[in-house]
């Protein structure tokens, strides 16, 4: 097939397309190329990374191993575990510069618009100079986004300068440990541990989709990963954890719940956390966090948050056949863990971070610039009009 000089871009091969228009809008259903690193809805629960189930992971591994996973493409020995531990509890200070510019962040800042600064201003001070660093600058993003995160809310919101390093192994309890000040239970260090692999990786979604984009062009990881938080940051992608919450918390009982989600259907409001681009019956990982949602209200001594939560799953799938994804009981777990909801979000881009950074070692290993065509509807072709004679 001949291969013709575009314009803007280095040659790129022109398909005859076929007359029969591809269906999807935002390209639902087509294959935008391919990936070693996850399925969704494909087999066993519906996800797995490197060929392991979801629900295996949660179970039997912990994320600083799931991490490892996805950049290395096997699970870590004891040994390799254990230095790849130490590697990361050694990144997890922040320069004082970044410091410095976390302060001036104002409290009313969109934590998400935190998080961006805080990974473009690493790039800044810590650039990733050559492909062959890539390794280090994934995991000093990985270790630093914690630090990030709770540096600028305990500052901005209690006049805090916290130490950014913690004894905590596991980036879930250095989180928490940060956050709070205080040493986390065994029952939250894990379930931050489980949430943190369930939002690991989720294949083509559209953040990552947007840091192969970037990856594409040969751009440096930190580039990229400041897109794809860009493209979390929208309400569609990221925050519905977020708008579960604020949505659960105005409800006072189960039965209310589900009285007042009937009122929303019916003004035809969107209610967000239920339903999947990908997902047709469940989504796996819901079905794992509830359990450890359960858990958590119980240790709380208050069911009722997690109560209506359940009441709300029941009626939607009732009325509308609509299942809970990964975000609606991740509200209720990170609210009985003292997780302030504007956090909610930022926690996804510390876990994700993984999937998005194996993403851009993979795009620029079989790489070529992504660099798709469009659909003209515009006018037809015509000539300009001397802008005297123009009405």
């Amino acid at each position: 097939m001949p291969l013709i000089q575009d314009g803007n871009s280095p040659y790129i091969e022109r398909r005859k397309m076929a007359d029969k228009k591809l269906s999807g809008a935002g390209l639902r259903g087509q294959s935008a190329g391919e990936t070693k690193l996850c399925t969704v809805g494909k087999s066993g629960s519906g996800l797995t990374y490197c060929g392991y189930d979801v629900s295996d992971l949660a179970d039997n591994a912990t994320f600083e191993e799931v991490a490892y996973l996805l950049f290395n493409g096997e699970l870590p020995s004891q040994a390799q575990l254990d230095t790849y531990v130490a590697e990361l509890k050694g990144m997890r200070d922040l320069p004082e510069g970044l410091k410095a510019v976390l302060k001036l962040i104002p409290q009313d800042a969109h934590p998400m618009d935190v998080m961006r600064t805080g990974a473009s201003f690493l790039g800044n001070l810590e650039p990733e100079v050559d492909f062959a660093d890539q390794d280090r600058a994934a995991n000093r993003l990985l270790a630093a986004f914690p630090a990030i995160m709770t540096y600028w809310y305990r500052y901005s919101h209690e006049g805090v300068e916290i130490d950014c390093t913690t004894d905590e192994d596991s980036i879930g309890g250095h989180f928490l440990a940060l956050l709070t000040g205080k040493t986390p239970s065994e029952l939250h260090r894990k379930v931050m541990d489980v949430s943190l692999i369930l939002y690991a990786e989720h294949e083509f979604n559209a953040s990552t989709f947007t840091a192969r984009v970037c990856a594409s062009t040969l751009s440096d990881m930190f580039s990229c990963i400041t897109g794809a938080i860009g493209s979390l940051r929208g309400p569609l992608h990221g925050g519905a954890n977020e708008a579960a919450m604020d949505m659960i918390q105005k409800f006072s009982s189960p039965e209310d719940a589900k009285v007042q989600m009937a009122g929303m259907l019916e003004r035809k409001e969107k209610i967000m956390g239920f339903g999947h681009a990908i997902y047709r019956e469940s989504d796996p990982r819901n079905v794992i966090i509830k359990k450890w949602s359960k858990l958590l209200s119980e240790e709380y001594g208050d069911s009722s948050l997690y109560d209506i939560s359940v009441a709300c799953e029941e009626y939607m799938w009732d009325t509308k056949k609509l299942f809970c994804n990964a975000d609606f009981f991740h509200a209720s777990a990170y609210f009985y863990m003292g997780i302030p909801t504007k956090l909610f979000t930022p926690i996804f881009v510390c876990s994700r971070l993984t999937g998005w950074a194996a993403h851009v070692m993979e795009q620029r290993e079989n790489n070529r610039i992504i660099r798709p065509s469009a659909d003209y509807t515009g006018s037809e072709p015509r000539s300009v009009t001397p802008i005297a004679e123009r009405d």
